[in-house]
């Protein structure tokens, strides 16, 4: 039976949720935090009003969102916002439970005489704790013409499905990915380890001007790369030791549990949540691996039809990546046989069996999927990786989704700057597709030489990850 709480209790509430009406600033706790590069993308959508629509900030668990809104508000009361016209509200709070977004608004109203008429900021955070609450934020929408409404939530899932189907016009959605390995060194203090070269212009591949970068201490800043595929997707577990000595009871139980457990289990029907665990645990600890259907099956114990609905589930939750297969011609298969998954953050590895070290096995995969991970801030590329009887590609991508640019291998060894001639797969598909440049990653070897009219450009892992993922993030701003 719901317990009902009284005005008195929820009225307390809201006003231990929004300290600045008396103080004038935002808890210490949350004002001392280091603003993620995604603020300078997040806040100006904050600050829009051409254009009558809610913000819904999504994305998974862990990665920020509420310490993002948190600093929203510290940025619109240093821009001389009057304190009364920001409220927050924190869904999840039991003394929330059962009262609709409009009632709590209009609490707000009625405790300090608010004029509708006058501009007001409000924050709604882990909204999917509300039932349709997207039916309750387009009311809302509608009706307060001259208030802005931001909202997130955890259940990313849940999120872009629900809003996608009732917020048509009335919402404008923003992911917050988990962090980049540039967002990982700036929140560490260790981005003095990169210095930026000039300004370069290469047509071939982003056909726009881009920053490049060298490295001040390849050693440390490969040991950072490798806590950041152990540790790095989640600001908390980056900036604790306490976490990281036992990163499987933090990511594990808040993280993927949550997720696995109660998010997609409510959302969509699922009754065997084991089976779904299964499958994301053979997918973990197969990352960057290509897989299919049958083998998932074969080794999951997971039906197929299931299996291919999970894969969908567990995408939208931002808990995977799914890319596909294409041949030596560039052509994609009519039927999607094979294919491979990437966790969206290596760290989901590392909390699920064990940190990796710089000469594990697994290496190799895992500096795959953190590179993997940096792309998938980049919205102007497509990726596909090649696949045909005698030969692979890692991954190649089209700027433009019509041409291939460039071709990419990801090792985690120097073997192939003296023997360039062993990577015939790849200079095969640049020929065949025109392409000029190989990019190939290195352990700790920078070095551009040309191979049977190719530019091979060789390029530390790390490197290469902090160059997609800051670039990624600078293009955004360019483009917004």
């Amino acid at each position: 039976m719901a317990i009902k709480f009284s005005q008195e209790q929820v009225i307390s509430r809201m006003k231990f949720e929004n300290p600045w009406w008396a103080s004038g600033k935002i808890d210490d706790y949350y004002g001392k935090m280091k603003r993620r590069e995604y603020f300078q993308l997040f806040h100006p959508l904050v600050l829009e009003r051409s254009v009558k629509r809610a913000m819904v900030l999504m994305g998974p668990r862990r990665v920020g969102k509420t310490v993002m809104l948190y600093h929203s508000i510290d940025e619109l009361l240093s821009n001389e916002i009057p304190q009364k016209q920001i409220c927050y509200f924190s869904i999840e709070t039991p003394l929330y439970n059962g009262i609709a977004l409009e009632e709590l608004l209009n609490l707000y109203i009625d405790l300090h005489q608010f004029d509708v008429s006058k501009e007001l900021y409000v924050f709604f955070d882990e909204i999917q704790y509300l039932k349709d609450w997207e039916l309750h934020l387009k009311s809302l929408v509608d009706s307060y013409h001259n208030f802005k409404f931001i909202v997130s939530g955890s259940a990313a899932a849940a999120l872009k499905l629900k809003s996608q189907e009732s917020g048509a016009g009335r919402f404008t959605e923003f992911l917050l990915p988990p962090l980049t390995f540039h967002e990982f060194l700036l929140l560490t203090d260790n981005d003095h380890l990169i210095q930026a070269k000039e300004n370069t212009i290469n047509a071939d591949e982003f056909k726009i001007e881009y920053n490049s970068y060298e490295p001040t201490d390849i050693v440390l800043l490969n040991e950072k790369f490798i806590d950041y595929i152990n540790y790095g997707g989640y600001p908390e577990v980056s900036l604790s030791e306490t976490i990281q000595s036992d990163p499987g009871r933090y990511i594990r139980n808040d993280i993927i549990d949550k997720v696995l457990m109660r998010d997609l289990p409510s959302l969509y029907g699922i009754s065997d949540i084991q089976e779904l665990n299964s499958l994301f645990t053979y997918i973990a600890y197969n990352s960057g691996n290509e897989m299919s259907l049958e083998g998932i099956a074969s080794n999951s114990g997971v039906a197929k039809n299931t299996i291919k609905k999970y894969l969908g589930y567990l995408e939208a939750a931002f808990l995977i990546k799914t890319i596909h297969r294409i041949d030596q011609n560039g052509k994609k298969f009519k039927r999607a046989n094979f294919f491979k998954v990437y966790l969206t953050n290596p760290s989901l590895r590392s909390a699920l069996f064990s940190p990796i070290q710089i000469s594990d096995e697994f290496i190799g995969n895992m500096v795959e999927t953190a590179i993997f991970s940096q792309w998938q801030h980049n919205y102007f590329f497509q990726l596909f990786y090649a696949r045909w009887q005698n030969g692979e590609v890692d991954l190649v991508h089209m700027p433009d989704g019509l041409k291939f640019s460039m071709c990419l291998e990801i090792k985690w060894s120097n073997r192939f700057v003296d023997n360039p001639h062993e990577l015939k797969s790849a200079i095969h598909f640049c020929k065949r597709h025109k392409i000029s440049q190989l990019k190939i990653t290195t352990i700790d070897i920078t070095e551009v030489k040309k191979y049977q009219n190719i530019d091979f450009h060789f390029v530390p892992a790390s490197l290469y990850a902090y160059e997609v993922g800051r670039n990624s993030i600078w293009l955004k701003q360019g483009f917004s």
